[in-house]
């Protein structure tokens, strides 16, 4: 361990060297091409993300030829997904390194990267002018022809001629796309000239820094999908998603086609506070202060404007706007603020559903909980009131039972994980002291890990509402309500699948081990594995739902078991913990017969369950047709692309600060009013039983 550690120490010192002899025996001057780079630094962080992805992953997997051969699929698909760009011949040159890419990580060597990144961006300017030349081409949309859509079965052109003809069927298919939106004629042309000169801007402003995280990922996700190396930039954007704050002005931005384009205004912000910034509006330029000189951000990388916009509290941001109704570009002068995230945090509110015998209705409290956060800062340093996910959920259950709810849903819907320790606690709201989660360590060590309060803050009737977006901590909560018998788990047909626990390495300190050192971005690793109270993991399997509802996000291939070299399922041994007995075979089928009636009788539901057919029937094709007739009519029977974004658009929207009421929802808390009610009539059951015994 000392050893390796003065080994690498020495090599960040003589990181400089290393590029001299990169040069000499390595890949050659187009490793050097277009991007400048990489630094001495960035040779010293692949060496240390190499060396401890060997000796801290799960797995203990070597650096061998498979996770070289995996980097290498991992770094060709995330740089050109659908074999548009590069020609076979490209391939065949990379092919020469594949087998040997662990090795080059261990050393610090990024030439690779850097002869694949380089000969992208030749091609990339070459196919941008292919299609100005395609653009100003007529096209028959007449004649029946197709395009591959499943990158399995697409083949890298061989040749400029079949470069040229996938390349005309992708303009005759972006351009088929925009007339379903409604975009015709030159107006199509000029969006797609703007989009391909943009994609290629924005390329070629790509810098060392982010080639580095990408080429890292495609190394690090050779040993699992969520283990992932994060420049300093992406590691304060995780920290910021974690804390739930920020300082700047409140507006959620993307990039389309070139432009900035404000796509949400956060509730209580600066700019909402402010009033000129709206919806879709275009930012063009970014000025610092009163007077500073303005920037112009056309075709500039989202992350550069973001920090551009990002400051201070109290110092001024001037916006050059576009804005979306089409009136006269203006400059908007913003005051920068703290802004609180509250839109991604715990939120609930109490529904009035059915009739109890006596006529009045039953209430029933929902929670929308779209993450276990934490402050970690906060918590690092002591303070009383850093933010924190259990912390928010007792306070909205402590509401509830002020107000006398009958029933709770937690709704974990949107919730992709967070904090370990957020989801144990926040489990220990509706159970008693026990056991929540197992958590086993690439040794085969397996450590139980308990809720320590002995009073629920929640003993009623509970239902979990879950999603195939449901993961990794949500899943610790809703796999140890079930066991536990707590709860009614509901939803699609089962949860995401990822069991496994990740721990995030600051590579500065691990490198110099003293206080203050030098940003250098983390290593998120997994490290362990987590198991149910039962003793099954959730990983790849998921939590199954006891009552399932009809939802296209069942059948999107989203789930941890879609995903490229998971972690494999497997068991421990179970715990002894208590059986609560509130959801049984026997309840669960009452419950079931009494929602598919409802459901069979519901118009929205019908047509979600046409849609699942339509969208499968899509989603097994390799090809999509270019005959405009044909393609308008199946777009108009349903857009599996477009059904398949807006439900992913939907459950990432926050929705301001109420929770929806739809279709959907009332038959969840239909649900929760029938558990309640069997509950009820059970336990009178029991109670008569217990009398005459």
């Amino acid at each position: 361990m000392a050893v390796s550690f003065v080994l690498r120490a020495f090599r960040r010192q003589a990181g400089w060297l290393l590029v001299v002899v990169l040069l000499l025996c390595g890949l050659g001057p187009l490793a050097w091409g277009d991007l400048v780079g990489p630094t001495a630094e960035d040779h010293t962080i692949a060496e240390e993300v190499a060396w401890l992805m060997e000796k801290q992953h799960l797995s203990r997997h070597p650096l061998d030829r498979e996770i070289s051969q995996r980097c290498f699929t991992n770094f060709l698909k995330t740089l050109d997904p659908m074999k548009l760009y590069f020609y076979q011949s490209d391939i065949d040159e990379f092919m020469k390194y594949r087998d040997g890419l662990s090795e080059r990580v261990r050393a610090g060597d990024l030439s690779f990267a850097y002869l694949v990144f380089n000969t992208l961006l030749h091609r990339v300017d070459e196919r941008v002018k292919l299609v100005d030349e395609l653009l100003a081409k007529p096209h028959n949309f007449s004649a029946d022809e197709q395009m591959v859509v499943d990158r399995k079965a697409a083949q890298y052109p061989r040749t400029p001629a079949e470069a040229q003809d996938r390349w005309r069927k992708r303009i005759k298919y972006d351009l088929l796309v925009l007339k379903v939106d409604k975009k015709d004629g030159k107006q199509a042309i000029d969006k797609l000239t703007k989009r391909y000169h943009s994609f290629d801007k924005r390329m070629h402003q790509t810098d060392h820094s982010e080639l580095l995280e990408m080429y890292l990922n495609a190394f690090t996700t050779a040993f699992d999908p969520h283990s992932d190396y994060m420049s300093p930039d992406t590691l304060k954007n995780f920290d910021i998603a974690m804390s739930l704050n920020l300082e700047g002005i409140g507006a959620s931005l993307m990039n389309e086609d070139g432009y900035t384009v404000v796509k949400q205004i956060i509730h209580g912000g600066a700019a909402d506070k402010e009033k000129s910034l709206k919806v879709n509006d275009k930012i063009v330029g970014v000025g610092q202060g009163d007077s500073g000189e303005m920037v112009d951000v056309v075709d500039m990388k989202i992350n550069d404007v973001v920090k551009l916009i990002r400051g201070k509290r109290g110092t001024t941001v001037r916006l050059d706007v576009i804005p979306a109704n089409g009136k006269q570009a203006k400059v908007i002068k913003i005051v920068r603020e703290k802004i609180e995230l509250t839109d991604h945090e715990a939120r609930g509110e109490v529904f009035d559903v059915g009739r109890k015998a006596d006529g009045t209705p039953y209430h029933v409290g929902v929670i929308d909980l779209p993450s276990f956060y934490m402050d970690m800062e906060g918590a690092r340093r002591g303070l009383p009131d850093f933010k924190s996910t259990t912390r928010d959920v007792r306070k909205i259950l402590d509401d509830f039972n002020q107000n006398g709810v009958d029933a709770v849903v937690l709704d974990l819907r949107k919730n992709g994980g967070g904090s370990l320790t957020e989801a144990i606690n926040c489990t220990g709201l509706f159970i008693a002291e026990g056991p929540v989660v197992q958590v086993k360590d690439a040794d085969g060590r397996v450590q139980p890990q308990y809720d320590l309060d002995p009073t629920p803050t929640w003993s009623g009737p509970l239902v979990v509402l879950i999603s195939k977006f449901s993961a990794s901590a949500s899943e610790i909560l809703a796999g140890a309500i079930q066991d536990c018998g707590r709860g009614l788990i509901v939803g699609d047909h089962s949860t995401h699948g990822k069991g496994t626990v990740q721990s995030l390495l600051d590579l500065g300190q691990q490198l110099f081990r003293i206080p203050n050192a030098p940003s250098m971005g983390a290593l998120k690793v997994t490290m362990q594995q987590f198991y149910r109270p039962d003793g099954d993991s959730t990983q790849k399997r998921g939590v199954l739902s006891d009552i399932e509802l009809p939802s296209l996000t069942s059948h999107l291939d989203v789930g941890e078991a879609d995903l490229d070299y998971p972690v494999k399922f497997d068991k421990v041994d179970p715990l002894n913990f208590r059986r609560f007995g509130y959801v049984t075979p026997a309840l669960c089928q009452q419950l079931r017969q009494l929602s598919q009636a409802r459901v069979k009788n519901s118009p929205k539901f019908q047509k979600d369950l046409q849609d699942v057919a339509r969208f499968e029937e899509q989603k097994k094709k390799k090809y999509v047709t270019l005959n405009q007739d044909k393609f308008l009519k199946e777009r108009a029977e349903l857009n599996s692309d477009k059904e398949e974004e807006k439900t992913i658009e939907k459950l990432n929207d926050p929705n301001g600060n109420k929770i929806e009421r739809d279709y959907y929802l009332d038959e969840v808390l239909a649900i929760t009013v029938d558990y309640t009610r069997l509950l009820s009539a059970a336990k009178l059951q029991n109670m008569a039983v217990g009398a005459r015994n």
